[in-house]
């Protein structure tokens, strides 16, 4: 009766394998290599069943041998690499990086994590995946295992082993049954024992964190050099500014080269707006994990606050069929500022001693796009600091972290770091320091002609009728008459003062002389 189970057993997987393989001997070896541990796994299951089923009131989900058996059968083949410096014992089966099938890699978005098959090609870290199940439901009260599963951000079927596993061991419970052939689970007193344990070592129980290796991988899918990003797409990034074409020349090959720059000028040029847009240069989205598990410490990459998400469609219905990891976030290129507010702290690693889950560093949170230092030099922190702690990632485009447990890890540094300033590069650092930011580029003041044409266009965004008189009366007494330098921000920033100045006095919104002469009373008073 057994040989023939494992004959048909043999047959049926050699069909399947025939099919997905187009046929010939290659999946008959497969079917064939496979069929001792499918038996052995359709057995188990057939063991498992009856013990692990519920109390008679409850209905039985279907067996998932056989499932498991052809799961199995076509798993992806994987290859053991060993972190550098780790021992051999320690190297577990890491699947190859490989997008979705059916995924496009296109300019705006070059890679997508692939759906993992099973818990060994997604790199998990099972007693971490344990645990945050643990705490899941110790903060919850309850949860089906489909609830379990969007949790963790894992398909069902990859976690449902683990359950009945906890189910087995008397650490967690059927409450009831769902009507998706799925049950709803609670802890038992042993299991939540055990979950206190686990919440005393880390707090954490989000989506199943991403081995470190798998993150490194995809940064360098999605790096932003050597992408090389031409005249047309930087005319795209600065669509909403008026740059000079000169200036133009100078930032194109800087941002093309997707290594670094100093922008310098005096306040108010448009330093902080040109760097903001950057990012626009280069492809749309990325992917980055929503934490890194680095030998079981949890490491948040995924910030809210600095990233904004643009995930793909999902599918709607039982079968989800989105076809790619869930653990992992598609977010635009990230831009993040640093202003006068940063400090050392920002750059490292950052532990909450009492949840035991850290926060990563600003620069790692921008990798594969732009990190803009703005107000350079006005720093909490001393200049000389900043430059101590970056002079080496900034050449050798890696970084070093250290981590809480002590454990020093190796990762990224992977973007375009624009420092803006008000002041002069060679006055804030030394030789050393600007070697290694090859393009220095000054932003200019603005000559008449584009200071007229910025009146033009910031009348229309402030919705004030364009007055040449008005226009021809201020830049002859305000900036001629007086030798007054033009900056980029002042027409908007005079537009609006004229602008309140009628809202307030309950006059219609337009431009005289006399208006322009109140709004540079103000404006210039001090300056």
């Amino acid at each position: 009766m057994s040989s023939d189970v494992d004959s048909k057993l043999d047959s049926l997987i050699s069909r399947i394998q025939s099919l997905s393989n187009g046929g010939g001997s290659g999946g008959d070896a497969v079917a064939r290599s496979s069929a001792p541990a499918t038996t052995a796994a359709t057995t188990a299951a057939a063991t498992v069943g009856p013990s692990a089923s519920p109390s008679a009131g409850l209905p039985s989900p279907a067996p998932a041998g056989s499932g498991t058996a052809v799961a199995a059968a076509n798993r992806p083949k994987v290859e053991t690499l060993g972190k550098d410096g780790d021992d051999a014992s320690e190297s577990r089966p890491v699947a190859r990086v490989a997008s979705p099938m059916g995924f496009k890699p296109s300019r705006d978005e070059p890679w997508r994590p692939a759906e993992p098959a099973d818990l060994a090609s997604a790199g998990v870290n099972e007693t971490l995946l344990e645990a945050i199940i643990y705490r899941f439901i110790r903060n919850i009260g309850e949860a089906s295992g489909r609830r379990i599963s969007d949790q963790v951000k894992l398909p069902f079927g990859m976690i449902e082993p683990m359950l009945t596993r906890l189910k087995m061991e008397q650490n967690v419970a059927y409450k009831s049954a769902t009507t998706t052939n799925d049950y709803v689970y609670m802890l038992t007193e042993n299991g939540r024992n055990i979950a206190r344990g686990h919440m005393q070592d880390c707090t954490y129980y989000g989506a199943c964190p991403v081995p470190l290796r798998d993150y490194i991988a995809s940064v360098k899918k999605q790096t932003i050099e050597g992408q090389y990003p031409k005249k047309k797409d930087l005319m795209t990034a600065f669509k909403d500014l008026l740059i000079n074409p000169a200036m133009l020349n100078k930032l194109g090959p800087a941002v093309a080269s997707g290594r670094g720059m100093f922008l310098f000028g005096f306040p108010g040029n448009g330093k902080t707006s040109i760097a903001e847009r950057v990012t626009g240069a280069f492809g749309k989205y990325v992917w980055i994990p929503r934490a890194i598990d680095i030998d079981g410490d949890v490491l948040r990459v995924f910030d809210p606050m600095c990233h904004e998400l643009a995930m793909p469609e999902l599918s709607t219905g039982l079968l989800d069929v989105g076809g790619f990891d869930k653990r992992w976030v598609r977010i635009h290129r990230p831009t993040i500022i640093a202003g006068g507010e940063l400090t050392m702290d920002m750059l490292e690693v950052q532990s909450n001693s009492e949840s035991n889950i850290s926060e990563s560093p600003l620069q790692l949170k921008s990798n594969c796009g732009t990190l803009v230092i703005d107000d350079f030099g006005r720093q909490r922190m001393r200049v000389d600091e900043l430059l101590n702690r970056w002079i080496v990632p900034l050449e050798k485009r890696y970084d070093f972290l250290n981590m809480a447990s002590g454990k020093k890890i190796q990762v990224p540094f992977d973007q375009l770091v624009v420092f803006s300033t008000n002041l002069e590069p060679k006055d804030l650092v030394d030789d050393a320091f600007l070697r290694r930011i090859p393009y220095k580029i000054e932003a200019e003041n603005p000559p008449e002609s584009d200071f007229r044409k910025l009146f033009e266009i910031m009348c229309k965004v402030v919705k004030i009728p364009h007055d040449q008189d008005s226009i021809d009366y201020l830049i002859e007494k305000h900036y001629k008459a007086v030798d007054r330098p033009m900056r980029m921000c002042q027409p908007r920033d005079l537009l609006l003062q004229v602008k309140n100045f009628c809202l307030y006095n309950d006059l219609p919104i337009e431009l005289k002389r006399e208006y322009m002469d109140f709004a540079c009373e103000n404006y210039f008073s001090v300056m």
